[in-house]
């Protein structure tokens, strides 16, 4: 049995894991703005809401970062699992905050199918958080991520090109491309959180 002469703190893990909550309730809400048509504008502000707490959670743990002796990982690897998770909210929110901003009024096609899977992504991103702790089914998450990432943009290629062939006003083909670009980023935000936590068990094995 090993025994060690400074205790562990392992509340990391919790706040990972209460970031990683907030980050499928946001996604959920990036779903709904883009189910009817037109979209949820008021959507935004929710969204923006958990972005905020997003961000109260990843300075909580840069705090707590700083005055902890012993931590379940090393150091640098927390910090850029919080710096990550939040980069996944921040896109979300950024893409979210286009729509009441350019005044949206109809949801082009691949954008439902963008936040789709995002929230699916976000799910995955959950549960290999989740799965960190144990250091058991983290990479079989990590595979899923990265599969949905390049779904993503098969779809965000799809979109885009839909869009420059149909739409005619400059305005909205710039409004929309960038609003794409805002949900594929998201996804490959993800895809950070995976290949970080691949690498934290890869070094932990």
């Amino acid at each position: 049995m090993r025994f060690r002469l400074l205790p562990r703190e392992e509340t990391f893990y919790a706040d990972m894991i209460a970031m990683a909550d907030q980050l499928k309730v946001g996604a959920r809400l990036l779903e709904e703005m883009f189910a009817p048509d037109p979209p949820i504008a008021d959507k935004a502000h929710e969204i923006k809401e958990v972005e905020h707490k997003c961000d109260f959670l990843t300075h909580a743990i840069i705090q707590r970062l700083n005055k902890t002796f012993v931590t379940p990982m090393d150091r640098e690897d927390i910090h850029s699992l919080a710096r990550t998770l939040d980069d996944v909210m921040d896109a979300i929110d950024n893409a979210a905050s286009l729509v009441p901003l350019y005044k949206i009024d109809r949801v082009r096609p691949g954008a439902r199918e963008l936040a789709k899977v995002i929230s699916t992504s976000a799910d995955e991103v959950r549960r290999a958080v989740i799965a960190l702790e144990r250091r058991d089914g983290v990479m079989a998450c990590a595979v899923e991520i990265n599969r949905l990432e390049n779904e993503a943009d098969r779809i965000h290629q799809k979109a885009v090109g839909q869009l420059f062939d149909e739409e005619r006003d400059p305005i909205v083909v710039m409004k929309w491309k960038e609003i794409f670009d805002l949900l594929e980023e998201a996804t490959d935000r993800c895809e950070d959180v995976a290949n970080l936590l691949e690498n934290v068990v890869v070094k932990h094995s």
